[in-house]
């Protein structure tokens, strides 16, 4: 079967749109996030009571940004790569805050909608995710913290993920203590656990998908810049 040309600057663009509708309605649902992003999350609910323009697009870029300090304190060097890293991190948040604002007409009043919400945020953020495995350009601060680091300690990447992801769930919930008091947790839920169990599925499952109907080439010769 002759696979069709998908070009991996377009599926940068794609893949940071996806992604942020389907965190939009994951949001909407209001069953918590995904543990990578449940501490912008946080940060945004506190800070913008004081600071209302300080939306969760806004919180997730600074927060990146912060990572991307992190790496290059880790690493000791500061490369063009962590700057694009960062430019990805802005693009992305400006593009949540544009799809939050439709997701937050959808009545989620009932159960039965605000599973189907989270259940299809779900499905778009991973797809959004797998298309981002198949472009050169810097991932944003998440992804580029976990694949910094463990280049430098040897730590198997999958390995490494695990730990990140574990601590930044231990993160969320220390915030969430700390901003919000118990015994709600705000920001964390069954959807953070669904999350958990069906990303690193799904992804794999999108990969397969796409490999074996998309040719993935560059448009630009600008894959040295990333490397």
């Amino acid at each position: 079967m002759k696979k069709i040309t998908f070009y991996s600057e377009l599926a940068y663009l794609v893949g940071l749109m996806l992604t942020a509708i389907g965190n939009s309605l994951m949001t909407q649902a209001n069953f918590g996030l995904s543990m990578v992003v449940a501490p912008s999350y946080l940060l945004h609910l506190k800070v913008s009571e004081w600071l209302p323009f300080y939306s969760f697009g806004m919180s997730g870029y600074v927060f990146q940004g912060l990572l991307v300090l992190l790496t290059a304190l880790i690493m000791k060097r500061f490369r063009l790569s962590y700057l694009f890293s960062f430019v990805t991190a802005f693009i992305f948040g400006n593009m949540l805050d544009l799809a939050l604002i439709p997701a937050g007409l959808i009545p989620a009043d009932s159960l039965a909608v605000r599973i189907v919400l989270m259940m299809v945020g779900l499905f778009v953020v991973t797809a959004g995710v797998s298309l981002l495995f198949n472009t050169y350009i810097s991932p944003e601060a998440y992804e580029l913290l976990v694949k910094e680091v463990s280049k430098k300690t040897g730590i198997d990447t999958g390995k490494m993920k695990i730990i990140y992801d574990l601590s930044s769930l231990v993160l969320s919930l220390l915030l969430s203590v700390l901003f919000f008091g118990l015994p709600d947790l705000v920001g964390i839920g069954i959807g953070t656990l669904v999350s958990a169990v069906f990303n690193g599925v799904l992804i794999a499952a999108y990969l397969k998908l796409y490999r074996r109907f998309f040719d993935f080439k560059d448009i630009f010769k600008l894959r040295h810049l990333f490397e």
